[in-house]
């Protein structure tokens, strides 16, 4: 793949975890902006979550039936159009629509730019794992973006910004894109077969990925408030806490590249049971676990949670065609996208019962061992299917 392409697709990943957290950033300056309550303007996000899970499977689906390229300009573009409407919503109706907009435009990337990545074979787990940080990095700069323009600008410039950035790159893009189609490149609809065992592998990814987007999004989302209660005895500030945190996600992040690398190399099927097994294990640990040694634990347990991710992204890359990959891939999204909205009020729900996070990583751990006994009927090695594997 050529490098200018793999930074466009790897840009985009940043762009789309970016601009899908920025407004909850943000809502605390909204609210002052509207003369609204924090919670009542939150909730003017969730449309845009509902529209980023469900809008995966026909954005697959396009990408497969017209061209990846030319969704993905629709995906640069149309996001950036959505974010300057965003910025000029006066009205929290208007606000409301234009965020259905920005999570509709943002449900493009994953079953889309997730199959041009995993285009042309090769090491594929390592694009995935380098792909995947940069979606990382995404999340992580929507605080810290917010955080500068809230100091020397406002919310809604910030929006503004980003929309026309986003533009520009989708410019860029097309760009690219022309100078490819011109060399005989862009992505051509191969019609291959399947891999064998390709019903039972996609059956155990659609398992792994319904049941770790529990796991996934219960730590990634209470982890601030586990360090918060877990470290109470060291009078932290809630600032100092966030770093932490921060330090956390970014260190474990880069795993994935790690792990990609290592299953372009080796079998997924031990690499997959050693993280599943290690989550189950780390998670048990976390039940007790308090002060530094959470710390130590919430590293360890998110470097096997953000390990797991190229893994069931290459499993459907190896075991589907070419032209299957953007409707798998926008499947595998939805089901994660969903569980992943289901666990945030499960974790409040299950906090405020107990008074704590113990039942959660009790229920994680349970999870984690529910998808090791899973990838223990994965079959090993590579797909067997000659015809696949000379086209990937």
């Amino acid at each position: 793949m050529p490098s200018s392409r793999f930074l466009f697709l790897n840009v985009g990943h940043s762009i789309d975890h970016l601009f899908m957290l920025m407004f909850p950033a943000v809502a605390a300056l909204a609210a002052a902006d509207l003369s609204a309550s924090y919670g009542e303007v939150l909730k003017l996000a969730t449309g845009s979550f509902i529209a980023f899970g469900v809008f995966s499977l026909p954005m697959g689906w396009l990408a497969d039936r017209l061209s990846r390229e030319f969704m993905m300009t629709v995906f640069f573009l149309g996001i950036g159009v959505a974010m300057i409407l965003t910025g000029f919503s006066n009205e929290e109706w208007q606000i409301f629509v234009s965020l259905i907009l920005v999570g509709m435009f943002a449900a493009i990337y994953h079953p889309v730019g997730l199959a041009m990545v995993s285009q042309g074979g090769g090491d594929v787990g390592r694009r995935l794992g380098v792909n995947g940080v940069w979606g990382n990095m995404g999340v992580a700069a929507s605080a810290l973006s917010v955080g500068v323009f809230a100091d020397f600008a406002g919310w809604r410039e910030a929006f503004l910004l980003v929309g026309a950035i986003s533009i520009i790159i989708g410019l860029g893009w097309i760009r690219n894109t022309r100078r490819a189609l011109e060399g005989g490149g862009g992505s051509r609809k191969k019609l291959n077969e399947p891999a064998l065992n390709w019903r039972r592998v996609l059956l155990i990814v659609a398992i792994t990925t319904t049941i770790g987007g529990f796991i996934f999004n219960s730590m990634t989302v209470s982890l601030p408030k586990v360090l918060n209660d877990r470290l109470v005895d060291f009078a932290m500030s809630a600032t100092e806490v966030g770093a932490i945190a921060s330090f956390v996600y970014a260190s474990a992040a880069f795993t994935q590249v790690l792990v990609g690398r290592a299953i372009d190399k080796y079998s997924i099927k031990p690499i997959f049971l050693a993280l599943v097994a290690g989550q189950a294990v780390t998670l048990y640990f976390a039940i007790m676990a308090d002060g530094w040694s959470m710390v130590a634990i919430g590293i360890l347990v998110m470097v096997m949670v953000f390990g797991q991710i190229p893994i069931n992204d290459t499993l459907i890359a190896r075991y589907t065609p070419d032209e299957w990959r953007g409707r798998v891939y926008s499947v595998k999204y939805v089901l994660s996208f969903t569980v992943s909205a289901a666990a945030v009020p499960s974790i409040a729900w299950l906090y405020e019962d107990t008074g704590g996070f113990s039942t959660m990583f009790t229920l994680a751990a349970i999870a984690a061992c529910i998808i090791t006994v899973t990838v223990a009927f994965m079959p090993g090695g590579r797909p067997s299917s000659s015809k696949l594997r000379a086209t990937e």
